[in-house]
């Protein structure tokens, strides 16, 4: 039997058990309609409630009221960006980054195809933004929305979210950061940061998917993007998904209790990960600064070899890792993050991402290096481009 190993936890996490467990009860006991005015209804309110509250826990919002269930991060996104623009008014300046999730590039170059403003920013070698670059775009003053994101999916680099805020928010303009990544690996506090509104995926954190939440500080203008119903205080209509909603409040919770040890964890594992391949494949290379990045994630490039093929071969051993954004798998064009890092050509459609949970284990590891090797040294006898 082939051991299976899951390594691609920036695409999705397994689901909690303990998560899992509290949403059961929603399903077949406790299901009625939240919004009604009867008890049975009614008495799921309050685990909406509670759930609200410890998602405002996790990111350190005073107001559980700034606290917006969304389907998902992609939503969370389009909702802080159209709605901001819609309800600033006029044709804001819109400012962004060449290494964005696509659900933010999305509304972003939609809105430039119909005459706003954008801006978007390069990185370097690195990944990594220059912030007189932030400064000089943000002139343009209050009429400006940034949405600029906290942590790589590819490459797990950090950006330095307060000074980039800080910045944003001294020119006068509206800053929302993509967090989907970093949101329960490292601890935050959306009180102590120039931050107006921010984007959270219940999948990455091991709740289940479909549900996702936007914080917007309170006095931040957002126009609904789904009208017709008076949830989430008038901000997003629809019934609401109460399981997963209870879900994703379980699973902010087990992240405080374990982010910490899962951190150390998952930093140990990735070290022991990323030399590993180093020392054995040659031709290798580390995408990204790696002092300020996820403790999960790594992301190398393996010169003259197929991405796409790495990873067909790592699936025939059981090993699940990607080549970058799920969003984007099936592509064949190399990855913009890595282009706008002026990655080699030799090794951009040859990057690996690899990235790690709590339910990882040095023995998935040490499989991953007993057979990355064997495939890269495979893969490159069969490669035209390299020489003896």
């Amino acid at each position: 039997m082939i051991k299976s190993v899951y390594i691609d936890n920036n695409a999705t996490t397994a689901v909690a058990p303990e998560v899992t467990e509290c949403m059961l009860p929603f399903f077949h006991d406790h299901w009625g309609n939240p919004s009604s005015m009867h008890a049975f209804g009614g008495n799921v309110k309050k685990h909406i409630d509670k759930a609200r509250d410890q998602v405002a826990a996790l990111i350190g919002a005073d107001h559980p009221s700034e606290i917006i269930f969304t389907s998902c991060g992609s939503e969370s996104n389009n909702m802080a960006i159209r709605g901001t623009v819609d309800a600033m008014g006029g044709h804001p300046h819109i400012i962004t980054t060449r290494v964005e999730h696509a659900a933010v590039l999305g509304p972003c170059h939609h809105l430039e195809d119909r005459s706003y403003r954008l801006t978007t920013l390069e990185v370097d070698a690195k990944g990594h933004l220059d912030l007189d670059q932030v400064r000089e775009a943000a002139k343009s003053g209050n009429k400006t929305v940034a949405s600029i994101m906290w942590a790589n999916n590819e490459t797990g680099v950090i950006f330095p979210v307060p000074e980039i805020g800080a910045l944003i928010k001294e020119a006068g303009g509206l800053f929302h950061t993509d967090a989907v990544q970093i949101v329960g690996k490292l601890p935050i506090s959306v009180n102590e940061l120039p931050v107006d509104l921010m984007s959270i995926s219940g999948h990455k954190l091991h709740a289940p998917k479909g549900i996702g939440v936007l914080y917007v500080r309170r006095g931040t203008k957002i126009t609904p993007q789904i009208m017709g119903g008076h949830q989430e205080r008038g901000r997003r209509a629809g019934t609401e998904n109460v399981p997963y909603i209870v879900g994703f409040g379980k699973a902010c919770e087990l992240a405080m209790e374990r982010m910490e040890q899962d951190a150390a964890n998952e930093r140990k594992l990735r070290d022991r990960l990323e030399s590993g391949i180093m020392e054995t494949c040659k031709g290798a290379r580390i995408n990204g600064d790696v002092a300020h990045r996820l403790p999960n994630t790594t992301n190398i490039s393996f010169e003259y070899v197929e991405g796409e093929a790495i990873l067909l071969m790592l699936d025939d051993v059981g090993i699940c890792a990607s080549t970058g954004s799920a969003c984007a798998s099936g592509s064949l064009e190399p990855s913009h993050v890595l282009r706008a890092m002026d990655v080699p050509r030799s090794m951009l459609h040859g990057s690996i991402r690899f990235s790690l949970s709590r339910y990882n284990t040095e023995e998935d590891v040490d499989y991953v290096l007993q057979q990355l090797p064997v495939i890269i040294n495979r893969l490159r006898e069969l490669s035209p481009f390299v020489q003896d």
